[in-house]
């Protein structure tokens, strides 16, 4: 009950909040103009990504003491807010980007959220420190990247967040399964007005801050202390999709030369990721988006199964199951419209 009425609260704020922040955007001109490398065609209001941090934020002052490590991914998440925000105003530099999430990566570290695996030498602590940075920053702009069709980032984060809040409630982390359903309560209340058609954007603002809390909640959780094969590959196979697209788009784009540097990278927007290769294909944006999100679906309960008992896991793998068989059916209505044209 606990969990549920987190998920409320957090719904109903950002959905209450979402039209304001939407109209103060229209007022200040703060818009996502269309052009040759976006799918949309009118000039959208940004900042909607202000919306679920100050839901966020508000769930967690109201209902929560801050632990040292919430602490650290608040700190940093604003950190991250404030340079999107800015970005979204005024663009920015792919330096002081990635200056920013360097930083906000090290607000984690201090406050204790940081990957814990290798042993406890000098060189241990120090490859530990370079791996969370690394993955922080990753994650970060892995959904920051992924943020090119109404409602696909703000969706999967919702998923991949319900995802670890199983898990959390599975391995009774209670105060983690806590965290990660209020961001999946934020996202669902803002998901009414980013969902095709969009009439919010999340900007630079909310897809960088919903990548950097999910880095961080999947370093914060005790995912599996007895074997650390599981509590390595649960986070990377709940956060799968996000991954798979910046590593496949990263070595396209360095293999063509598109991309020379991490300046480049981090710069670089154009149509070459997952979703546009599936609309290229005869998908509609709509079943584009669903159709990843049954896979991060998918993929999400393979995680989940990674810690469930058996008799979880059956429920699970039905589930599963059907996700599976909706995403056929998604599969034969586009072949079936291609086949009629």
């Amino acid at each position: 009950m606990r969990g549920l009425y987190l998920l409320l609260f957090a719904f109903l704020l950002s959905f209450l909040l979402t039209p304001l922040i939407r109209l103060i955007a229209t007022k200040l001109k703060i818009l996502d103009h269309p052009d040759e490398r976006k799918i949309h065609i009118q000039p959208i209001p940004l900042l909607g990504g202000l919306a679920i941090y100050i839901s966020y934020v508000v769930t967690i002052f109201l209902n929560f003491a801050f632990s040292i490590e919430l602490k650290g991914v608040v700190i940093g998440g604003t950190i991250i807010l404030f340079i999107g925000l800015i970005d979204d105003i005024k663009r920015l530099s792919a330096s002081w980007k990635l200056i920013s999430q360097i930083l906000a990566s090290s607000m984690l570290i201090i406050f204790g959220v940081k990957l814990s695996f290798l042993p406890n030498t000098w060189w241990g602590n120090g490859g530990e420190i370079l791996l969370t940075i690394i993955w922080v920053v990753g994650i970060t702009n892995a959904v920051n990247f992924f943020d090119g069709m109404d409602g696909l980032a703000t969706g999967l984060t919702a998923i991949c967040s319900l995802c670890f809040f199983i898990v959390a409630v599975i391995t009774r982390q209670s105060y983690l399964g806590y965290l990660t359903i209020a961001l999946a309560g934020s996202c669902l209340g803002f998901l009414k007005f980013n969902f095709k058609p969009a009439t919010i954007f999340l900007g630079d603002t909310g897809s960088t801050f919903l990548g950097f809390t999910l880095a961080g909640i999947a370093v914060m959780g005790g995912w599996a202390e007895k074997n650390p094969k599981v509590a390595l590959s649960l986070p990377i196979l709940i956060l799968s999709v996000f991954i798979f697209d910046m590593i496949y788009i990263t070595l396209a784009r360095v293999l063509d030369g598109r991309v020379r540097n991490l300046k480049e990278w981090i710069e670089y927007t154009g149509k070459d990721h997952l979703h546009h290769r599936l609309v290229h294909l005869g998908f509609s944006e709509t079943e584009t988006v669903l159709f990843i999100y049954l896979i991060a679906a998918c993929l999400g309960v393979s995680g989940i199964n990674l810690l469930a008992t058996e008799d979880l896991k059956i429920y699970f793998e039905l589930l599963q199951g059907f996700y599976i068989f909706i995403i056929i059916v998604i599969l034969m209505l586009a072949g079936r419209r291609i086949t009629e044209k």
